[in-house]
């Protein structure tokens, strides 16, 4: 072999040689910019994630916020029209009471509390009270039951009577006033009721004059 040809052939060898190490070189920083890149990606897709994650958590915070407020004023709201529709019953309510005492019903009403307290009384002292706006009655009532002391009550109660029994300190109280008053602390108005209901159900919000006092 020539000098010329060892030459080339040495040239040969150190080329392929350098192909081959530029060759794995290249090979190698490409492995290492795709594991770059790939580290990359699952670096920012756990970024966006989280991002997302919290950018969701603080909606859901802010939504759940919202709602609570809303809820918050809905039950206000509906308080104040349950208190309304109950004022608006009970002064209806009350209007009918007074319609009531102008009825024959109504006298019937006080000579059956008469009954049942003189029954109660049996021969102990008795004392009834009437309303003031009763007089009327009085009379025919003291006539009725002539055992009985009948007064007319200092302040107004609405209706209906009070009876005492000094001797065994008791006091029956069927006055219209503590009836209402009694009926209006235990009442609950139901406002899903109101559409809901049938029309012939009156649950939570009935009250009759004539059967209640």
């Amino acid at each position: 072999m020539t000098t010329e040809e060892k030459l080339k052939h040495f040239l040969d060898t150190c080329m392929e040689d350098a192909r081959a190490r530029s060759s794995r070189m290249i090979k190698e920083y490409t492995a290492s910019l795709e594991k770059s890149f790939e580290e990359h990606q699952k670096d920012a897709r756990h970024r966006s994630q989280l991002e997302v994650r919290q950018e969701t958590d603080k909606i859901e915070r802010d939504i759940n916020k919202q709602l609570s407020m809303e809820l918050l004023n809905l039950k206000r709201m509906l308080g104040q029209k349950q208190e309304e529709l109950k004022e608006k019953l009970f002064a209806d309510l009350q209007d009918k009471l007074e319609t009531y005492r102008r009825t024959p019903e109504y006298e019937r009403l006080l000579n059956r509390q008469f009954q049942d307290a003189v029954s109660l009384a049996g021969e102990d002292e008795l004392f009834i009270y009437l309303d003031p706006s009763d007089k009327d009655k009085s009379d025919r009532l003291a006539k009725n039951y002539p055992s009985v002391h009948i007064r007319l009550n200092d302040e107004p109660f609405m209706g209906g009577t009070r009876a005492a029994l000094p001797s065994r300190r008791i006091l029956i109280d069927n006055s219209f006033q503590t009836k209402l008053a009694e009926a209006r602390e235990s009442f609950h108005l139901d406002l899903s009721l109101t559409e809901d209901a049938p029309k012939d159900s009156k649950k939570g919000g009935s009250f009759d004059a004539a059967s209640k006092i």
